[in-house]
């Protein structure tokens, strides 16, 4: 079972920027990946959104999928089949000047103090514990029951054709993992992939550090039951944004390079949660 970590929530459907509070991890680092992020995606003809609104996200995605331009969204991220809450999750909306949506990605946050992703996988796909448990190899079991706490698990990432050749797979998965890891105290950041994308480096782009085959969901609504899953550690999540950060959206300013390539992007680490305001807003959805 997934519990809530307490958190504050932001108004549905802000700009990016507005959005973020950073509450956990380094302020600096963080703070500045998502100001020069979304510097990136405007400059690739995107206005990035944080929205909890999962009901629209499910209806884009069913006109995609007629149209033939995105696969049927995983259960994971369709409400549903899931408690999609404002507490417990989040997507990206990247829109273009005339306010289409052209790009998506998601994230859910899953709590598991005394649980794992061993015992717990059943719901990347299949939602509310329904179906088939999933099967592990030896490996990736020994991977998911390290996979406790809290974990940042994105999907859902898609880009209409128009707006491919951006290497926008390789910018919307970090500004929205440093987000959640602006918000929460995450020790694990993961997804799952289809072995054909591990294998063509699709997923490498995505910015997790590890690969370990398969998992297995015998129900798996999209027919293809075997996954990859990817992963990496809260530490590599920093460091893998700092990297990026440097050599990827400030390698045209030198003298920003030098200031992002400083050690002090990982100090003052944010490590307490006021209770203060915590629900910011309400628990309701209305």
């Amino acid at each position: 079972m997934s519990l809530i970590y307490p958190n504050i929530v932001p108004e549905n459907n802000l700009r990016l920027p507005d959005a973020l509070t950073v509450k956990h991890g380094p302020t600096e680092l963080l703070s500045r990946f998502v100001l020069e992020g979304d510097k990136a995606a405007r400059r690739a003809g995107l206005r990035l959104r944080l929205r909890h609104d999962f009901d629209a996200l499910r209806r884009l995605n069913d006109f995609e999928v007629a149209r033939g331009n995105w696969f049927r969204l995983v259960n994971l991220f369709n409400p549903e089949f899931c408690d999609l809450t404002p507490e417990n999750s989040y997507w990206l909306s990247g829109e273009n000047a005339d306010g289409e949506i052209v790009a998506t990605v998601a994230w859910r946050v899953f709590y598991w103090p005394k649980t794992s992703l061993y015992e717990e996988g059943r719901l990347l796909f299949l939602g509310r514990g329904k179906g088939r448990p999933c099967e592990f190899t030896p490996e990736a079991a020994k991977i998911a029951k390290q996979m406790s706490g809290i974990v940042l698990f994105g999907g859902a990432a898609w880009v209409r054709p128009d707006f491919r050749g951006h290497q926008l797979s390789h910018l919307l998965p970090r500004i929205g993992r440093a987000y959640g890891l602006a918000r929460w105290p995450v020790d694990w950041g993961a997804t799952i992939a289809a072995p054909i994308l591990v294998e063509k480096g699709v997923a490498a782009g995505y910015g997790y550090k590890h690969v370990v085959r398969s998992i297995l969901f015998p129900d798996a609504p999209s027919g293809h039951p075997e996954n990859a899953l990817l992963y990496l550690s809260v530490s590599e999540a920093y460091d893998d944004l700092a990297n990026f950060l440097t050599t990827e959206l400030l390698a045209s300013e030198v003298e920003n390079i030098e200031a992002a390539s400083s050690p002090n992007f990982l100090d003052h680490m944010v490590t307490k949660t006021s209770s203060e305001g915590v629900f910011h807003g309400s628990n309701s959805r209305s």
